[in-house]
């Protein structure tokens, strides 16, 4: 069941400025049930690192058997630099919320876009991630399915994210 407000618009809209695409993710993350897709060149400490957007992000990944977000990072050496909760976490939930890294043939393939997909149809696309100006959508199949294929392609040849995984030690 989407949180969603009855009269707000589920297909696509344009989002811009950092406020209005903190809100739009926000509302993805509660929006979604058990699965997650997320794709970032890089991560600044703006995005998935405020209290509410970590803890549906944990509420996601403690959902139950399905749980499963999926994080594919461009840039892992600059966010075990700069420190990031999003990294927190995955280290304390690795069976739910796993990262990888585009693999090295897929170079001609990265993108300077993200994006993020929920479970129930909606997401949020930026052309480029630097930029704070994209779409966003609640429910929205057509317009979600390029994403979502463009994103499992990528997934099943990248590497895991060794370098964020605790040492264990």
């Amino acid at each position: 069941m989407s949180t969603t407000p009855p009269d707000q618009d589920a297909g696509p809209r344009a989002v811009s400025g950092r406020e209005d695409i903190a809100e739009a993710r926000l509302q993805l993350l509660t929006a979604a049930r058990y699965k997650l897709s997320i794709y970032l060149p890089s991560l600044p400490a703006d995005i998935y690192n405020s209290l509410a957007e970590l803890a549906e992000l944990r509420r996601i990944a403690t959902s139950g058997r399905g749980a499963e977000i999926r994080v594919l990072l461009g840039d892992p050496a600059n966010v075990l630099r700069e420190g990031h909760r999003l990294i927190d976490l995955a280290q304390r939930l690795p069976s739910a919320l796993q990262i990888r890294v585009p693999s090295d043939d897929q170079v001609e393939n990265r993108t300077t876009s993200a994006w993020l997909i929920n479970d129930t149809y909606g997401y949020l696309f930026l052309p480029d991630a630097d930029r704070v100006e994209g779409r966003a959508a609640m429910h929205d199949g057509p317009g979600l399915a390029p994403l979502l294929l463009q994103f499992d392609q990528m997934w099943e040849r990248a590497v895991p994210a060794t370098q964020l995984q605790p040492l264990g030690l």
